[in-house]
């Protein structure tokens, strides 16, 4: 609940090992077969050495990481700020998820009808194998409050 998620709070998720198979998928179901994803001939003098994962398939899978596959006082994902994606992932590669809360913010009940919720802003920070960041953004989360 909105009241229990304290300022500095950290969670980490498990760790997931990226395979081609991610990143072609994510390119069927996206639409974005931009080549470093989808071509591996056309990478000579690029800055990737092979197939890359995609920057918002990184995101995504980290979300999927950290949410809860039941009903839960998390109501829905309300946005993203300030993604950055730092280093490439590549097939092979295990990453991992940190968020640390950052901001807490009430929301004011629009009517009687409406819940009380608010916005939890986590940092998110996607890590490889080696402990190097690979993605960093702001995730906002829309989370009910306790009492109704």
């Amino acid at each position: 609940h909105f009241e229990d998620v304290e300022i500095g709070e950290t969670l980490i998720t498990h760790k997931h090992t990226v395979t081609e198979t991610d990143i072609i998928n994510f390119a069927n179901v996206s639409g974005d077969n931009f080549y470093a994803h989808t071509d591996v001939t056309s990478l000579d003098g690029t800055l990737f050495e092979g197939r890359v994962a995609h920057g918002y398939w990184i995101l995504s899978k980290a979300a999927g990481m950290f949410v809860e596959n039941r009903k839960c006082p998390v109501l829905l994902n309300y946005g993203i700020d300030e993604a950055r994606f730092t280093k490439p992932v590549y097939p092979g590669m295990t990453i991992g998820v940190k968020l640390t809360c950052k901001e807490r913010i009430q929301q004011e009940k629009k009517d009687d009808d409406d819940i009380r919720k608010g916005i939890v802003k986590w940092l998110v920070e996607v890590y490889d194998q080696d402990n190097e960041t690979c993605a960093i953004a702001t995730i906002l989360t829309m989370v009910k409050n306790k009492e109704q």
